[in-house]
């Protein structure tokens, strides 16, 4: 099956990350305080990998972190230790995923973000 999946993270008190499958409706959030906005885009994406990569699925993930989805295409480089930890997560769920592609979107265009709320 071909899946469009959008995630989601927003950062500071309110914290969460989450994700909306377009053509099944599935969608996953969870709160979690105290962290980064990066670090949330990225908690986003690990948790749709985890939950749809093992089902042989072609995967698109679209994001509106420009950085996110530079870093994790090896077009920008990984400064912080935690996103590094967090970059190294993605990369082994990617590399069990032979049809991901992972696309910047414009915020307006994230589905994930009109469904979490942000």
């Amino acid at each position: 099956m071909e899946l469009s999946v959008y995630v989601d993270g927003s950062g500071g008190d309110n914290a969460g990350y989450g994700y909306f499958v377009k053509e099944t409706g599935e969608s996953f959030y969870e709160k979690k305080p105290g962290i980064t906005n990066n670090q949330a885009e990225y908690l986003g994406i690990i948790a749709a990998l985890e939950r749809l990569g093992e089902q042989g699925n072609t995967i698109t993930i679209y994001s509106d972190s420009k950085n996110t989805v530079s870093q994790l295409n090896h077009e920008f480089a990984i400064n912080s230790e935690a996103l590094r930890e967090l970059a190294r997560k993605a990369w082994s769920l990617m590399g069990k995923i032979p049809n991901l592609k992972i696309v910047w979107i414009p915020r307006a265009q994230n589905l994930a973000g009109k469904m979490l709320g942000s």
